[in-house]
């Protein structure tokens, strides 16, 4: 295996585009996730809250 074989399959692999949908895909996961720990922390814990009896579980992590 020639030493410049990997560099050339490096070169390839980022003229095709693969790796920009791949940086998009990660950012856009990120603020999916986010987005969804917001929802889950602010609207529907406060109303699993009320609805099983006025406990707050704003406190519970997981370790």
């Amino acid at each position: 295996m020639k030493p410049n074989k990997p560099i050339s399959e490096f070169k390839e692999f980022i003229a095709k585009g693969n790796v920009t949908d791949m940086a998009v895909g990660v950012i856009i996961g990120g603020a999916f996730g986010k987005i969804v720990t917001s929802l889950v922390n602010d609207i529907l814990m406060p109303i699993e809250g009320i609805l099983i009896g006025g406990l707050d579980f704003t406190w519970e992590r997981l370790q």
